[in-house]
């Protein structure tokens, strides 16, 4: 009886120049993927908005649970895109496209390296949560935190504008590290045998290496996400999908194997 052998580890992928242009590119493409197989995008970020509305109950309201929730939320859509990537993957292999095999993919995911990403994701959030109670804390105190539909106006106030601009700038840190992070570790992880802590430097090499360019991608991505999040997350319904294939094609221009 012999031991099943662990996977050879991938080369790991070089690192090139992402332009301005190909930006544009990478949004059609994946709208074009997104047209190509609409009930993979729909299903995938309906189980990302159900979360949305869970999370927003579980708030019960308050303003500062809203507003944690509100800032924090999009920081695990890089994880739930990753069915995402897989569909584009396939699109671009040419491979058949049926549930079976993707949620299989998907699955099989659970004994490789994705799910410490999404661990780690979590433990973000998490802290995120702990960080922006705290910021709220510090500027408004504790007995302020009552529902947000009869306190707009808290937010009006000099505490309240400092509140907000201090949770906006900590949570854009906060955000764009994760996005250096995952930007294309998870697409390559999905993709390629290697480790997950590799793939995090990597790909935060490679936002540091196109620094401008993906920082507006990052832009776009908050500007799109902020928007969609306005109409009850309803909004992610078409912008996560679209964003996810669109990452796909990002990472396939940032990142290419060595000859």
């Amino acid at each position: 009886m012999t031991e099943e052998q662990a996977p050879a580890a991938s080369p790991l992928p070089e690192i090139g120049r992402v332009t301005l242009g190909e930006l544009w590119i990478c949004l059609k493409e994946g709208f074009v993927d997104f047209l190509l197989a609409p009930q993979y995008g729909l299903a995938f970020s309906a189980v990302y908005v159900v979360g949305g509305f869970l999370l927003v109950w579980l708030g019960a309201g308050t303003v500062s649970w809203t507003l944690t929730i509100s800032l924090g939320f999009p920081l695990v859509a890089p994880f739930a895109a990753v069915g995402l990537y897989e569909v584009s993957r396939r699109i671009e292999a040419g491979l058949p496209l049926e549930w079976k095999p993707v949620i299989g993919v998907i699955w099989q995911e659970r004994t490789r390296q994705i799910p410490w990403m999404g661990a780690i994701i979590v433990i973000y959030l998490l802290f995120w949560t702990f960080l922006a109670h705290m910021i709220f804390a510090v500027f408004m105190g504790l007995s302020t935190a009552v529902n947000v539909t009869s306190s707009f106006e808290m937010f009006l106030t000099p505490e309240g504008l400092r509140m907000v601009a201090a949770e906006v700038i900590v949570g854009a840190a906060l955000a764009y590290l994760l996005f250096a992070m995952t930007l294309v570790s998870l697409p390559l992880l999905l993709e390629k045998e290697i480790d997950f802590v590799t793939a995090m430097l990597l790909s935060i090499r490679t936002v540091s290496e196109n620094f401008v360019v993906l920082t507006i991608w990052a832009l776009i991505i908050a500007v799109l996400s902020i928007l969609a999040l306005a109409p009850w997350f309803l909004g992610l319904m078409i912008v996560l999908p679209i964003l996810g294939h669109a990452t796909w094609h990002l990472y396939r221009r940032a990142l290419y194997d060595p000859v």
